[in-house]
């Protein structure tokens, strides 16, 4: 079953159109990442699928239901998970009463408990909100997002404030909910998070979508001419290289392969010929931020589609501490 389907979304601000015909899918119990620099209707796209936007035209259809419709909203709410930037909770409650509270609002609720062990919170179940540190209140965020047992879980830039380790410990948490049966719709300004968790990626610019697929195949990645770089050998020269270089500069030379294993055989005999070395020896193919950057680096950076006002910002936070 496809968990989210939408299919010509259009949102507009005045005369500004913030989302022009987005469509993208995503399956039942996969990662899926939407990737877009600011201003590029990510955000826009995101409240309207969650219901906490109203869309100006196309189709949205989230477990089958329609956010935008109130009565669909209601059975939505008991069936998704939100992990936002903002969150509003009582910062003299401990971790545990915070979960436990939260828990209330859903018909079949995850164990306290094992919620709290999942997210790495065992050793501060007793302590304050306010005591927390801020990777430790993301890890909160997201224990209130995975308390209802969801089917869909929204991530929202879920690992802003962690350090490399907890990072790391996040992505196997995000993990086990995938495979465990959870669908998670993930936005993240870290490339390597989408390239580590997402089984499909989608980038968004200009309020389109402007690329699909899974993180190694997007943009043609796979078929990119892999690069390799190496320092050039004392006493040679530039055109005595056996490949077709593309730059060199302070003595670091590049060139592009489509065959990346027959290449490095004609340089790496050259070199052995002359009997020198090749010092700083690198081969790699685009990584999914060059592919990013080259996708999105046509569209003006915005600080955002529309901000949204005090009321709006208020009522998402709060809509998010109900649940």
């Amino acid at each position: 079953m496809t968990a989210v389907a939408v299919e010509g979304l259009l949102k507009k601000y005045g005369d500004h159109e913030a989302v022009r015909g987005v469509d993208f899918t995503v399956e039942e119990s996969e990662i899926f990442a939407l990737l877009g620099p600011n201003g590029a209707g990510k955000t826009t796209t995101m409240e309207i699928l969650e219901g906490f936007r109203d869309r100006d035209g196309g189709s949205v259809r989230v477990l089958g239901r329609d956010p935008g419709v109130k009565a669909d909203g209601r059975w939505l709410r008991g069936r998704i998970g939100l992990v936002l930037q903002d969150i509003a909770v009582e910062p003299y409650l401990s971790v545990r009463e915070t979960i436990a509270r939260n828990a209330g609002y859903y018909p079949a609720p995850r164990d306290v408990d094992e919620v709290i062990d999942l997210v790495g919170l065992e050793e501060k179940r007793g302590a304050k909100v306010k005591d927390l540190s801020g990777g430790q209140k993301r890890r909160l965020d997201l224990a209130l997002g995975v308390i209802g047992d969801p089917r869909l879980l929204f991530l929202d830039e879920p690992t802003t404030g962690f350090d490399p380790g907890a990072r790391r410990g996040a992505w196997e948490v995000v993990r086990n909910l995938r495979d465990a049966g959870t669908t998670i719709l993930l936005t993240t300004h870290y490339m390597d998070e989408a390239q580590a968790l997402a089984d499909n990626v989608a980038v968004i610019a200009g309020g389109r979508i402007v690329a699909a697929g899974t993180p190694d195949t997007l943009g043609g990645r796979d078929s990119a001419l892999a690069r390799i770089r190496f320092a050039l050998p004392a006493g040679a020269a530039i055109a005595d290289v056996p490949l077709a270089v593309t730059d060199a500069e302070d003595g670091l030379v590049t060139a592009e392969a489509k065959e990346p294993t027959a290449a490095l055989h004609r340089l790496t005999t050259w070199a052995l010929d002359r009997g020198t070395p090749l010092e700083r020896l690198t081969v790699e193919q685009p990584t999914l931020e060059d592919v990013y950057l080259g996708l999105t680096s046509s569209y003006a950076q915005q600080d955002a589609s529309t901000p949204a006002t005090g009321r709006e910002r208020r009522g998402r936070r709060n809509g998010r501490s109900r649940r």
